[in-house]
């Protein structure tokens, strides 16, 4: 499999930012420059020790996670209030890199989100801590992701729903993140998530008016932004058309207009997605963005074929350059030497525990073509990733399985 490096017209003029001297444009050159060196460092690989694809660098990867896993009580002070993210983001990779928990990895990280579970419901971003959105939907994702009947016990769903109707906005079926907390699409979307997978029993009264609010946020570009009136954003469109789709009201919003948005964020030199209009690639975008393709996909798929173009859908022919995405991922976004990921290259770069989750995560997405379970792995077998749950960012049976243990 070539890379596009070396087909015709890819690191051409015609691809390149205008020369037009404004900050953006200086930004958006030195990217494209830095991603250049990239590829051409990784052709004369190719030609000096017959390297034919670019590796998934996995055992750097899993001693990068783990090693973040052990040191999680006693390290990244400045993430305090993000510790069930970190395990969320942490074990969400360990899961797509095929790696099993031990039982003591299990009990461990039981015990610690049992801990940040507050007494009237919901997680906080620590023990002690106010109740979260954000870390709910973190603490939940992960506790599914163990597939473990302690994992599962320890989530609270009656005190889960009761704290849920406490953010709630009655007025327009919004929510907010926490109580006397700000109110935005983010939030919306974690408290469909969670309240689906824990099969909360009073879904149709905790979202009522919900999507209709959900829908608002879409924009004049297609994409969704935080609020009715806000900026269109892959992070914030992702959440909105995966709530829609969770509340089965996709209907509602203009899916023709969030395709057209969304194809137009891969960027057509580096290959991966930005996340606005005008900005700069990203390496977490290969989910936020790319996860929506496969949703809008997925719907298509179930509607009769009316003409010549419709027949795509049928065809499952991708949306996008899967290929062009996962080398972007591989060859601009892989820490070499400390392993976990970055959002693009530039000098010095670290890498983080949220990019590796998402890099990898887009990675998965990418992998699956949609045809009968076979894959388009750039790099082949030794890069192939667990598949990922685009509406979750779980495994598929990670899903199913919480949601047939709670709805028992």
């Amino acid at each position: 499999m070539s890379l596009r490096i070396n087909q015709k017209g890819f690191f051409t003029n015609a691809n390149r930012t205008r020369n037009v001297d404004t900050t953006t444009n200086r930004q958006q050159r030195e990217c494209e420059e830095a991603v250049e060196n990239n590829f051409q460092r990784f052709l004369h690989q190719q030609a000096s020790v017959g390297l034919k694809d670019p590796p998934l660098l996995r055992d750097k990867h899993l001693t990068y996670l783990l090693k973040g896993l052990i040191h999680l009580s006693s390290s990244f002070e400045s993430l305090d209030a993000s510790r069930p993210w970190l395990v969320y983001w942490i074990t969400q990779s360990l899961y797509l890199l095929n790696e099993t928990l031990s039982n003591d990895f299990i009990d461990d990280i039981c015990n610690f989100l049992h801990r940040c579970q507050h007494p009237d419901g919901g997680f906080g971003g620590g023990p002690g801590q106010v109740a979260h959105l954000a870390p709910t939907y973190a603490a939940v994702n992960a506790l599914c992701l163990l597939r473990n009947k302690k994992a599962y016990k320890v989530i609270n769903r009656e005190k889960l729903s009761a704290w849920l109707k406490t953010i709630r906005d009655p007025s327009n079926g919004s929510f907010s993140l926490h109580v006397d907390g700000e109110s935005d699409i983010r939030a919306t979307y974690c408290a469909a998530s969670v309240a689906t997978l824990c099969q909360l029993e009073d879904l149709p009264d905790l979202f009522e008016n919900t999507a209709e609010w959900v829908s608002n946020c879409q924009t004049y570009e297609g994409g969704f932004g935080a609020c009715p009136g806000a900026e269109a954003h892959g992070g914030y469109s992702f959440c909105g058309y995966a709530t829609l789709l969770l509340l089965d009201r996709e209907s509602i919003c203009d899916r023709d207009s969030l395709l057209r948005w969304a194809v137009n964020r891969q960027m057509a030199f580096e290959g991966g997605f930005q996340g606005r209009t005008n900005k700069l690639v990203d390496g977490c975008y290969s989910f936020w963005v790319g996860a929506i393709l496969p949703l809008i996909q997925a719907v298509q798929r179930k509607k009769p074929v009316r003409d010549s173009q419709d027949k795509n859908i049928t065809n499952h022919q991708p949306l996008f350059d899967t290929i062009a995405a996962q080398e972007y991922v591989l060859l601009c976004c892989q820490g070499e030497k400390t392993g976990g990921f970055t959002d693009r290259p530039k000098t010095e770069a670290r890498t983080d525990f949220y990019h590796t989750c998402y890099c990898l995560s887009g990675l998965s997405l990418f992998q699956d073509d949609g045809q009968d379970q076979t894959t388009a792995v750039c790099g082949g077998d030794s890069n192939a990733l667990r598949n990922t749950h685009p509406l979750f960012n779980i495994g598929p049976e990670c899903a199913r399985e919480a949601m047939d243990h709670y709805s028992k």
